[in-house]
């Protein structure tokens, strides 16, 4: 293998899990552009993602579909039985509003169980239904994002958790004459309804709508991050939803052999969280726990004290929670008792895990399991429902992402010295709504979807062991010289290399005679590291010694391990502000906005490239 950055697996090393990995084909045509596909046919699936829950209450109806804890800490629990008659209420209700494609529902809070009710309600009666992030009304102090998507979906009901938090974003981004339910609390000033009123309503028609249900069906809008432009919705179908789950079903057979069991936190409104999780356990007859927990100081406890009750079999998270889980596992002998008793895989997503954190967490599996458990990662998007390759093959490190699942074409288009990936199956979007200008510009002549993101094998000798994510082709810029500097793969050994203290950096550069980097730092870790408490002011903190004295020799090593101007750092510039959700250069689920970030901070990288900034840490 020519990459030493991946090592090949040796499955002995490893809990025997069935994964799926059919041989893949390869077409390279005399353009330059690589065809990719799985021999394996993709399976029978069902019309509606709801059919699911249909067939499971019927077959197992006690069986624990989704819980949360209720507020005496205790797990409240909706059966696959229970579930069903719920939302079979709560649709009627829904119907009787009037609600369609054109007045569909939009949900502004986040994950609970009466979001699920509402979710499947919509779906099992083809009312398409929306889930905006909850930062979009409870962090962003203009509403401008939230206007643009009620704008957008033009909703007939709104539904919220609690009136309180969210009455300013109501009044400031839904129209009057918009219904609005809530879970608890009430609108100041304003009327609303409340979610018992929807149970109580008698299922007369329900079964006749959902009959109607095709798999062109919308089922959801959900709504792009908004890193280059406004977000855009994204049209997703039944279709979409189940073939996107039988294909990871037939990628990781595991599912089927046992009912997956899933305690996770991430988001609804991403299609990681509401698409992809949420439809494992439905779809295999599993049980979901909601995790209120987050990875953050003061809300991870709650994951623990999850995951002490809890046995996943299956379980998913972003690096930072699992470099934070790994040093509690190492320390807690009833969670490792209680984590590992059935967990068959890992994932993670958002970000890179670096190599340590990874090797860290092999190593306490290890101790206590006598193997370790495979992490898979892949490679996804809203567009894809989201997944379309997996790290299935026969290597590991970071930026794998794998191999085409069955049902997903993959096409690598020569772009500017990279590769960029396209997607064609019946799990890819056929349109953002409303919006015929920028879908015609995602869609290639062949009709594959144009995801922007640049791919490149692990092996140029031996395409089989799959490719590697190797950024984002819009991102990448040309110094003064003309020399290509690839943001993406820079920005990953940043952050890999800066840990714990980096959260995300952006690239400096474009027309420059060298590259320079804006460094937003993890806050928690960074007051750590300065020794000045938790409350210590951001500029006080990234101005300590102790911190600035971290990211010189961070900037010494990046530069040890560069090859030329394409990657050697000039200039480091610890930023001791936030990203802006308002000024869109951060997303609802943290991801950096490198243009935004430039544009909205040019005039402090005119003074660092002018040399006029008292606080850069210089090569």
């Amino acid at each position: 293998m020519n990459n030493p950055s991946f090592q090949r697996i040796v499955e002995s090393d490893y809990r025997p899990v069935s994964i799926g990995y059919p041989p893949p084909e390869f077409r390279h045509d005399e353009n330059g552009v690589w065809h990719i596909r799985s021999l394996e046919a993709l399976g029978d699936y069902p019309v509606r993602l709801t059919d699911r829950l249909v067939s499971g209450a019927r077959e197992f109806p006690e069986r624990t579909l989704m819980a949360a804890r209720g507020p005496d800490g205790e797990w409240i629990r909706l059966s696959y039985a229970e579930m069903l008659a719920r939302v079979r209420c709560i649709g009627q209700w829904l119907l009787d509003r009037g609600l369609s494609v054109e007045r569909p529902l939009l949900v502004l809070s986040g994950n609970d169980l009466e979001h699920i009710q509402l979710m499947l309600a919509a779906m099992y009666v083809g009312i398409p239904y929306s889930p905006v992030s909850p930062a979009y009304s409870l962090v962003a102090t203009d509403y401008g994002k939230l206007r643009h998507i009620v704008g957008t979906v033009t909703p007939g009901v709104v539904y919220a958790a609690d009136g309180g938090p969210f009455a300013k974003a109501i009044a400031g981004a839904v129209d009057a004459g918009v219904e609005i339910v809530l879970g608890k609390g009430q609108l100041p000033g304003g009327q609303s309804t409340g979610f018992a009123e929807l149970l109580a309503t008698e299922p007369l028609t329900v079964d006749a709508a959902n009959a109607a249900v095709g798999p062109d069906s919308i089922a959801k809008f959900l709504f792009t991050s908004g890193s280059t432009k406004l977000p855009k919705a994204v049209v997703t179908t039944q279709r979409m939803l189940c073939a996107n789950q039988q294909m990871l079903l037939q990628t990781f057979p595991v599912f089927a052999e046992e009912p997956p069991v899933l305690v996770d936190w991430l988001p609804w409104n991403h299609t990681f969280g509401g698409s992809h999780n949420v439809g494992i356990a439905l779809y295999n007859g599993g049980s979901f726990y909601i995790d209120d927990g987050q990875p953050t100081p003061k809300r991870f406890g709650e994951t623990l004290r999850n995951l002490r009750e809890i046995s996943p079999t299956v379980y998913f998270n972003v690096p930072k929670a699992w470099e934070d889980l790994t040093v509690v596992l190492e320390q807690d002998a009833q969670l490792r008792e209680m984590f590992f008793a059935r967990l068959k895989l890992f994932f993670f997503a958002g970000a890179g895990l670096s190599q340590a954190a990874w090797d860290r967490l092999d190593r306490v599996t290890e101790a206590h399991c006598g193997h370790r458990i495979r992490m898979m990662v892949g490679l996804g998007m809203t567009e894809t429902s989201p997944s379309c390759l997996f790290s299935t093959g026969g290597v590991i490190g970071a930026g794998y992402v794998g191999l085409p699942a069955p049902g997903c074409e993959v096409k690598l288009v020569p772009s500017d010295g990279k590769l960029e990936a396209r997607m064609r199956g019946p799990h890819v979007m056929p349109a953002y709504w409303r919006n015929p200008e920028q879908t015609r510009e995602v869609f290639d002549e062949e009709g594959y979807f144009c995801t922007g993101d640049a791919l490149k094998f692990v092996d140029d000798n031996e395409p089989g062991l799959g490719l590697v994510f190797d950024g984002r082709i819009a991102e990448d810029f040309k110094l003064s010289s003309g020399t290509f500097v690839s943001v993406g793969p820079l920005r990953a050994k940043v952050i890999t290399m800066g840990a714990p203290y980096v959260q995300d950096a952006v690239v400096a550069g474009v027309n420059r005679d060298n590259i320079g980097l804006l460094v937003f730092g993890r806050v928690a870790e960074c007051r750590q590291l300065s020794g000045l408490g938790d409350e210590a002011d951001l500029v006080e903190v990234m101005a300590h010694p102790a911190v600035r004295d971290y990211f010189a020799d961070l900037l010494a090593r990046l530069n040890s391990t560069a090859t030329g101007s394409a990657n050697r750092v000039a200039w480091i510039r610890l930023l001791e502000t936030l990203p802006s959700i308002d000024h869109s250069e951060v997303t609802d689920k943290g991801s950096i906005n490198q243009r935004a970030v430039l544009t909205r901070r040019a005039d402090l990288v005119e003074a660092l490239y002018n040399q006029q900034d008292p606080f850069v840490i210089t090569a």
